[in-house]
């Protein structure tokens, strides 16, 4: 839980309102759920306040849509006023489910199609609210934050008119690299990891773990997650292992480098249950191939905790996977959309945060330092400590 106390005698810098696209409805209907919780139940005088009548309400959100002519054309409306309102915008550019006509034909929304969305929805403000913040969980085209070559610099450009347009902070999760954040220096950019969710799911799913470097490892699959993999296994207190990706970079298959072979960088996993920890699955070749190396390393379990559930290339690969044994459960966080599909396996764990973003939403209208939402890392290890004890606690 965030440090309440700091909200007890805070005040905000204008009234909440969350405006959720199409792509982020269910999310952010969870995320307003706790957010009318939270302020109904804390304890700070300005509620009473008549000028601050707005502070604690039924719903935060927005009645806004962005309907599409046969031509395939949009435009955003907002059909309630938003004037002097510190407003959230939640999208999700990875949510492929949605669909809109063109000429007759039906066409899928792609991260290009959610991005123009919410440059429709904050042209709809027009410059109205008092402060506008893009809640982007997975930051779009996220992995092209770097030029090799003739390329172009998406994600930099993205960021670059989206803070052009009015936006203050941007909030994002496990960004693939964090450094574009420097593309708009003077904006806040805010990027979240979760740890701890990781953790309170797999400690609820599995009740016979033992959390120590005698019996787990956290493994990252590749160089770019190794820090990801330190930190988990810094407040587990265990060991830490890598593969390395070695790639044939004399080609390009489906826009990138295929991999050559895994190799690993660790100590022995003959025995230990094995997290492997990184941002994103997306075809899931490379993290099923990892998981398979580490079995025929004589690895006890293997988890594997990712913040995006992508599954570009769909379940057929993961369900063999799992049926082979190369792994024994999968923690994604809701952060993204997840077909059902996904949800109904029976290796298929999620972690939900929907109680952290609201928490950060909550934080950020009252202008206090993100470290008070941040999970301690003692908080962490009491967690642990109480689940290595079997002590009956809620995970």
């Amino acid at each position: 839980m965030p440090n309440l106390a700091e909200l007890e005698h805070a005040m905000p810098v204008a009234p909440l309102k969350i405006l959720a696209l199409d792509s982020c409805k269910e999310l952010g209907d969870r995320v307003n759920e706790y957010l009318v919780d939270f302020r109904k139940n804390v304890n700070n005088s300005i509620k009473e306040d008549p000028a601050f009548r707005e502070y604690s309400v039924d719903n935060y959100l927005i009645n806004a849509s962005c309907p599409r002519f046969g031509s395939g054309e949009s435009k955003g409306i907002l059909k309630e006023s938003v004037r002097g309102d510190d407003v959230f915008l939640l999208v999700d550019v990875t949510n492929h489910s949605l669909t809109y006509t063109i000429n007759g034909f039906e066409n899928h929304k792609s991260p290009d199609d959610h991005y123009q969305d919410l440059k429709r929805m904050i042209a709809a403000i027009a410059g109205k609210a008092h402060r506008i913040n893009v809640v982007m969980p997975f930051l779009y085209e996220g992995r092209q934050h770097k030029r090799s070559g003739r390329e172009s610099l998406d994600c930099a450009y993205a960021l670059k008119e989206l803070s052009d347009m009015g936006v203050s902070n941007f909030i994002t999760f496990d960004a693939h690299d964090p450094r574009v954040q420097n593309a708009t220096p003077l904006k806040g950019f805010d990027n979240f990891t979760p740890p701890y969710q990781f953790i309170r799911s797999l400690l609820h799913y599995e009740k016979d773990l033992i959390i120590d470097k005698d019996h787990m490892i956290v493994i990252s699959p590749d160089e770019g997650a190794l820090d990801r993999a330190v930190y988990f296994s810094t407040v587990l207190g265990v060991d830490t292992g890598m593969f390395y990706k070695r790639r044939d970079y004399s080609k390009i298959v489906n826009g990138k480098n295929p991999i050559v072979a895994h190799e690993f960088l660790g100590d022995n996993i003959d025995g230990k249950d094995v997290i492997i920890i990184d941002d994103m699955i997306a075809s899931g070749g490379s993290m099923i191939d990892t998981a398979k190396q580490l079995k025929e390393m004589n690895a006890n379990r293997v988890f594997i905790c990712c913040t995006f559930g992508l599954f570009t290339e769909g379940l057929k690969a993961f369900d063999a996977a799992y049926e082979k044994g190369y792994f024994d459960r999968v923690v994604c966080t809701n952060l993204n959309y997840l077909p059902q599909e996904v949800k109904d396996r029976v290796y298929f764990a999620e972690a939900d945060m929907s109680k952290f973003l609201a928490s950060i939403i909550d934080f950020m209208n009252h202008d206090i330092s993100m470290e008070n939402v941040l999970t301690p890392t003692e908080k962490i290890h009491e967690v642990v400590r109480k689940y290595n004890a079997r002590e009956d606690i809620y995970i």
